[in-house]
């Protein structure tokens, strides 16, 4: 299957053969089609598999085929949805990219940044709005846009649009929109409440599933290495310089803790830099393209840089501490192994994290390979009994949404392990042409 035998236009088909792509993905492959049709889609995929272009494709082909006179208007027609700043970067980037032979306006609005550039280029008109929810809001409640003349919505990173804090203000977006639009979801995880919920906002939707859900490319080696929690640093240094590792992206649990290993890295004479929800949008900007170019070495990061993070050929992510929610583990390490590249995740586990690693084995259906390295042996057992870090998040623990911090809800707990669901596999065919999984 060719980009040609989906049915989009000549101008789009133009602006994908620029990047030298010549066949779809398999994700792309099955939503396109249907997203052409006008059908409202939940769709699920792994990282790195180009969920992006699947649905900025068939958008700005239906935009296109139904061209409107060049105006200002206060209303978009479409409006994407994410989470993070950088994943509306990203999504604003593809945009830009298959749209440059169409006579369309797109603009991106996120908070950490000042709010009048954003509202000089509202006024010029928009014909796609890629947002986060708080900035949008703010730009709603000062009226320098209006929802009324959306006709697709699309939640991109849909599992966390939906989830806890986001929630209210994904409520609020939603009463502002049209009743009749296309809407569709797209994540690389689901749970089934929220695929439950997502029922409430779709219209006879079609659930497109191009792999196993919740699990990671085939592409990633996943490792464990048990180790003492206060000798973690002291073993990801040695791995870094022993191994000879050129770039690393590592995660951790809080902004404070990033702050503080990226500080300690820095001692060990490894040029390292952290970004996390407290840093600017211009300091998070600074740090990503120096790692992007190789003047960092290390970049480390919570999980505000799970999601909407697209580096190329990044060859290791560690895990210096393991995330409270399962999934976010597929997130994490979905940011290595991209575009079909062979990727390493390891993680650096103490003992107190054991329960936390049985999660992400239920998760994933399997049990991850243990390797101890040698000098760096625990002093117990991760199967041992010893207290797990606590569950309950610190008041400074919140997620972002687009430069307002959004509390989780206090009624709904954390989930160790989701509801077993059952999937179909769609045959993914062998291809020997360029895809695009990047965008």
């Amino acid at each position: 299957m060719t980009f040609e035998t989906l049915g989009l236009s000549t101008e789009i088909l133009r602006a994908v053969a620029d990047q030298g792509y010549s066949e779809p993905t398999p994700i792309q492959q099955q939503a396109i089609p249907l997203i052409l049709q006008g059908r409202d889609l939940l769709a699920t995929a792994q990282t790195g598999t180009g969920k992006t272009a699947s649905f900025t494709l068939p958008l700005l082909h239906r935009l296109g085929s139904n061209r409107r006179p060049q105006r200002r208007s206060s209303s978009p027609r479409a409006l994407i949805l994410t989470p993070t700043r950088e994943l509306a970067a990203q999504v604003g980037e593809s945009v830009q990219t298959y749209g440059q032979y169409l006579p369309m306006r797109s603009a991106i609005v996120y908070g950490g940044v000042k709010i009048g550039p954003q509202i000089q280029k509202l006024r010029r008109g928009v014909d796609i709005l890629i947002a986060t929810p708080g900035r949008l809001l703010d730009h709603l409640g000062q009226g320098t846009l209006t929802l009324e003349q959306v006709e697709v919505l699309v939640l991109d990173e849909g599992d966390r649009m939906l989830d806890m804090g986001f929630l209210p203000d994904i409520r609020k977006i939603l009463a502002q929109l049209p009743q009749q639009r296309q809407t569709m979801l797209f994540s690389a995880t689901f749970s089934p409440a929220i695929k439950r919920l997502a029922a409430d906002l779709l219209t006879d939707p079609v659930q497109v599933e191009v792999a196993p859900h919740n699990t990671a490319a085939e592409t990633v080696e996943q490792l464990v290495h048990p180790v003492d929690r206060h000798r973690k640093r002291e073993l990801l240094s040695h791995m870094i310089g022993y191994r000879n590792w050129g770039q690393v992206l590592v995660f951790t649990r809080t902004k404070h803790g990033a702050n503080r290993l990226a500080e300690q890295l820095a001692k060990d004479g490894l040029k390292t830099e952290a970004i996390h929800g407290n840093k600017s949008q211009a300091a998070r900007s600074r740090a990503l393209a120096k790692f992007k170019q190789g003047s960092v070495q290390v970049l480390v990061a919570t999980d505000i840089a799970a999601r909407g993070l697209d580096i190329d050929h990044l060859p290791h992510v560690v895990n210096f501490e393991l995330p409270m929610v399962p999934e976010d583990y597929v997130h994490r390490i979905g940011r290595t192994g991209r575009a079909g590249k062979e990727g390493q995740a390891i993680s650096l586990v103490s003992p107190e994290e054991y329960t936390l690693l049985r999660g992400i084995e239920r998760l994933l259906k399997r049990d991850l390979p243990k390797d101890v390295v040698p000098g760096y042996e625990p002093t117990a057992p991760l199967h041992s009994e010893v207290e797990p870090p606590s569950r309950r998040r610190a008041p400074s623990q919140r997620y972002r949404s687009g430069g307002r911090e959004q509390p989780r809800s206090q009624n709904r707990p954390v989930r160790a392990t989701p509801a077993p669901v059952k999937h179909t596999k769609i045959p993914v065919p062998r291809s020997s042409g360029k895809q695009i999984h990047s965008a």
